[in-house]
Parts: C-alpha cells; structure tokens; sequence
C-alpha cells in the first residue's frame, strides 16, 4: 500500500514513489482510480445529458430570457463552494466534502426536474453548483494527496477519458427522453447514477484517507468563507442586472461588482489578474480557456434546434466530437516527454479552442453544412484537452503540499468565475440582439430572425481563447 511521509508546516503527507514500474491501473492505485474516475463519469454524462435537454426546457418553461442564466447560476454557487470545500479538504481530508457534495449535487437535479417555472429551474441548477463544487475541489485533492507527481497526468488523462462513453451515449439517450418522456426525466433519471461511484470509490477513498490523513484541528478561514459568499453573490447580482437592462438592474449592477472585485482580488493567488508569471498566469488561464470554450458551448446545441431545425438529439449529438477529442488532448499531454511543452500545449490548445468557437459559427450561414459545426467542436475538445489537463498538472507542480487544497480551490474557482462573467455576458449580448425573441420564432415555427445575436456570443467567446494564448508563456515562473 502507499506510505506517507509528514512533511511541510502542516504535516500534510505525500505519496512514495516507491513503486516506480506502476500506474494508476495498477493494483496500488486501481480502486483508487475506478472509484474518482466513476464520479466524474457521472458529472460527464449530467453535463452532456443537461446540453441536450436544456434548449427544450427552456423553451417549455417559457423562459429562454434566462437561458444562460440556467447554465451561470450553476457555476455561480459553485464560486462558494469550491473555498468552502478547499479549507474542508485541507483540515479534514477529501472524504467528506466529496460525498456530501454528491448528495447536494443529486439534491440539486430533482429540483431542477420538478421545477414548475424556469426560476425554480435556475435554483435547482444552483443547488446542482453547490455539489459540483465540493466534489471537483475533493477529487483534486485526492490526486494531490493519493499520488505521486509522474501518476498525475495520467489521472488528469482518465478524468478526461471519462467525458468519452458520456459524449457518445449521453446526447442519445437525452435526446430520445427528451422527446419521447419530456425533458424532466433526463434530470431525474441522474440522481440513481450517483449510486454507482458511491458503492465503488467509498472503501478506496476511505483507504487513502487513512493513509494519508490531513491534519486536525485547524478552524475554518472565516475571512475566506465570507470573500467566497460575497464573490457568489455579486456574481448573482451581476447577472440580474445584465437580464434587466433597465435602470431598476443599475443598483444590483453596482453593488454586484463591488462585491466581486474585491472578493475576487482575496481569494485568487496574489497578480492572479494582472497575469504574473508562474502560478498566478496558470490560475488565471484556466478561467480563461473554461469561460471562452463553455459559454460558447451553451449555446450550441440552441442555435442547432432554432437556425438549422435539429431535433434535440442531433443538437446535442453536435458537441460529442468535442467529449472524444478532449479525451485525445488529455491523453497526448500526458505522453513520457510531454512535461517540456507544457506552455506549448496551453498556448496551442487555446488557438485551437479559438478556431473552434469561430468555426461553429459559420453554421449560422445557410448555405455551410450542419455538420461543420461538429467538426469545429471536435478541434475546440482537442485544444481544451491539451490546454485544461496541462493547466492543471503545472497548478499541482507549483503548489507546495500544504497549499494543494487552496490552490486546487482557486484554480476550480477561476474555472467557474470565468464561466460565469463569459456565461453572464453571452447572455446579455444575445437576449439584447433579440436572440431570446428568435429563438422562441424559430420554436413556433415562425422563422424569421437575424443569426447576429448567436455570431456575437460566438465571436466573443473567440476573442478571449486568443487572448489567453497571448498569456501562455508566462505560465514559466517561480511559484
């Protein structure tokens, strides 16, 4: 079994490399690997199955108004979360923030699933962020904790090869619930998956908590706890205000940003946003590429329903390219030799992302195939598996051991924040452009509608991607 040796300020133990020949398949690390990788399988399979639903959702809850805001709310409790289940992993080890938040992330979907308007709809998703940030701060953790440094991009690689089997079944089965059963099923159906990681991973993760126990004792960061409720509230505010656009959404506006700044600035590493070099730059490109690729991502699967006439499956088939070709990207980053490339690999897969998001959106042209726009999204999955997977592994060689939870929390918490603000402004952009008012034409079969409130959420998403390439090659540095 793995040993441990107490080291750093808070004894926080590190796994022996005393095994060199094996891998996370191995019998020191196989429970281990099946037990996290089934997780994220089921995170995988609710994301892809959600994409697909959520277009019809809206539309029958009469509220495509706050479409993105289904999505942004996820990841706005999820900004809480992920500080709250950073400082729990750290004092307490990963096992209990992980398996209470699968239970709030099951929580979340059957509210989702019964809600009788769209807003308790977007409660439900927020409920659904509230686990999803316990859970993915924990699993890093766990990698942190549970294996040595060479093993590390290779989890990173299966957490990415798990999105593989979701991106091909999930748009499927979703798409035939969805039209068949209602969009209803496809969240209640979720939450008896959550059984299967929990009768797997339960005895291994139990064992490595043993093996690697965190330190006791320590209070929680109060200072933290309060920055992280008011980024997640002036995240909500921000994002009120953007669907009023009227002088009443002023107010919120106003005090939604003097609540985030500040918290943002408090919580993320030190220069995090004036991109210094080393960790900051890494922590600040993984909301970078997640808040280019994922708010462009939302709005995929509702411009194929509403410009190209798609049936909910084949929209939500449009993005499985992107689940099988991060899987590759993740794979590759992970090869023997790889580690000398990493500011190669975040810079190359950012361009890439880049040439994705403004492929998709030659779809809006009549006369381009369909189909394109499933090629574009298997080019964004493959720059995003090379750019995420690299960014995480160079977050977890820059983190000493006592700070692991912390910083595994900034980095999830810039991957949910750029989310978030990116989610928020396509939003905005494309309910201001008339989008909301197109979409529900298109839906009635009225047709009509100009295609520019989708380019522009599109192009925008774009211009990001290439920004954060600009920023690569300050990921070098010092911690």
């Amino acid at each position: 079994m793995t040993t441990a040796s107490p080291t750093s300020v808070d004894s926080v133990p590190i796994p022996l490399d005393d095994d060199p020949g094996g891998g996370v398949l191995g019998g020191r690390y196989r429970a281990l690997t099946l037990g996290i990788v089934s997780v994220v399988l089921v995170i995988a399979f609710e994301a892809t199955a959600v994409n697909t639903a959520m277009p019809t959702a809206a539309r029958q809850l009469d509220g495509l108004g706050l479409y993105a805001f289904a999505f942004s709310g996820y990841f706005t409790t999820t900004l809480f979360a992920l500080v709250v289940s950073g400082q729990w992993c750290d004092r307490r080890g990963p096992l209990r923030p992980l398996f209470t938040g699968i239970a709030v992330f099951g929580l979340g979907l059957l509210v989702a699933g019964t809600a009788p308007g769209m807003w308790v709809f977007v409660a439900g998703r927020a409920i659904q962020g509230l686990g999803g940030g316990l859970v993915i701060v924990a699993l890093y953790v766990v990698v942190g904790r549970a294996y040595p440094e060479r093993l590390r991009p290779a989890v990173f690689a299966a957490f990415s090869s798990a999105w593989v089997l979701p991106s091909i079944v999930g748009p499927l089965v979703a798409g035939a619930v969805t039209q068949h059963l209602g969009w209803r099923w496809v969240f209640l159906s979720v939450p008896v998956l959550i059984l299967l990681p929990l009768a797997v991973m339960g005895p291994a993760l139990a064992r490595s908590e043993r093996e690697h126990p965190a330190p006791r004792g320590a209070d929680f960061d109060r200072r933290r706890t309060r920055l992280a409720a008011m980024a997640a509230v002036g995240a909500g505010l921000l994002q009120y205000a953007g669907q009023r656009r009227d002088l009443i959404g002023l107010l919120p506006g106003v005090v939604g940003a003097a609540l985030l700044v500040p918290a943002v600035l408090g919580l993320l590493p030190e220069r995090t946003l004036r991109a210094g070099r080393g960790l900051p730059t890494v922590i600040l490109l993984r909301g970078v590429a997640a808040g280019a690729f994922f708010s462009a991502e939302a709005f995929v699967p509702l411009m194929m329903t509403s410009q190209r006439g798609l049936s909910p499956t084949l929209a939500g088939l449009t993005l499985t390219s992107g689940g099988l070709t991060w899987a590759l990207g993740s794979w590759l980053q992970g090869r023997p030799g790889a580690e000398r490339y990493r500011a190669a690999m975040i810079r190359g897969g950012l361009v890439l992302s880049a040439v994705a998001i403004g492929g998709a959106a030659l779809v809006l042209v009549p006369a381009v195939p369909a189909w394109v726009a499933a090629v574009a999204w298997g080019v964004g999955g493959l720059g995003l598996g090379l750019a995420i997977s690299s960014i995480s592994v160079l977050m977890m060689k820059l983190s000493p051991p006592q700070d692991a939870g912390a910083n595994s929390a900034a980095l999830q918490m810039s991957d949910a924040l750029g989310t978030v603000l990116m989610t928020g402004l396509a939003g905005v952009l494309f309910v201001a452009l008339g989008g909301g008012s197109m979409a529900a034409a298109h839906a009635a079969g009225e047709g009509g509608g100009s295609p520019g409130a989708f380019a522009v959420v599109f192009l925008t998403g774009a211009g990001v991607a290439l920004l954060g390439a600009l920023l690569s090659g300050r990921v070098r540095g010092r911690a």
